[in-house]
């Protein structure tokens, strides 16, 4: 089965971005990071990349202001690395409708809560945990989804739960939640470069491995 080529979009700290760097050279993902992309020029996570010898290119405001010619460099970096899989770990950029359509069912998510509760416009990064303690839910979670037009609206791909416990707080959950993440997101790519993962309107079908 050919490798498939990766590209990781990120922001920040790119946790998520080392868990599948791990998984990758343990040999689990039959995968290759390409390129790192970041939305954030001091973004550790570039600095991740660096040290596995992963090309990092910063696509951001202060260089492409306008939010498409900010996509269509995205689009272009894409292309040129002959992209199979796009995973959004931590990104904080909404992609075009243009990228969505080319990459269809090419490109996931991770979200830190259970879709679709605590979900869409607003709800990132600690905002999602903070919502979760104010409302009083007794679990949470991760999500890994397949990204469409809307805002965590795509095919969802894993699940796991995480319960709240009386005393935690935005901190205390968000590594909770974050451990499940780095569980959830390596297995996700995984099955997609076996080419185990089958859409269906809504539903991801996980086909069985040989």
């Amino acid at each position: 089965m050919p490798i498939k080529k990766i590209a990781v979009l990120v922001s920040g700290r790119g946790s998520n971005l080392q868990a599948i760097m791990d998984n990758i050279e343990n040999g689990r993902i039959n995968g290759k990071i390409e390129v790192v992309i970041s939305s954030s020029r001091d973004a550790y996570a570039l600095e991740r990349g660096e040290k596995h010898g992963i090309e990092g290119i910063y696509i951001g405001k202060d260089r492409f202001p306008n939010i498409d010619k900010r996509n269509n460099r995205l689009i272009e970096v894409l292309g040129e690395k002959g992209i199979d899989l796009i995973v959004l770990a931590g990104y904080m950029n909404i992609l075009n409708e243009k990228i969505v359509k080319l990459y269809r069912n090419r490109i996931i998510n991770i979200h830190p809560s259970l879709i679709p509760s605590f979900c869409g416009k607003g709800f990132y990064g600690e905002r999602v945990h903070k919502a979760v303690l104010d409302y009083g839910v007794k679990l949470t979670g991760a999500t890994v989804h397949f990204v469409d037009e809307g805002t965590d609206t795509g095919p969802i791909i894993l699940q796991k739960a995480v319960e709240v416990d009386f005393g935690d707080t935005v901190q205390t959950l968000s590594k909770k939640v974050l451990k499940v993440e780095h569980e959830l997101l390596p297995l996700a790519v995984q099955m997609f470069c076996q080419d185990r993962l089958e859409v269906q309107g809504r539903k991801v079908i996980i086909v069985d491995g040989d």
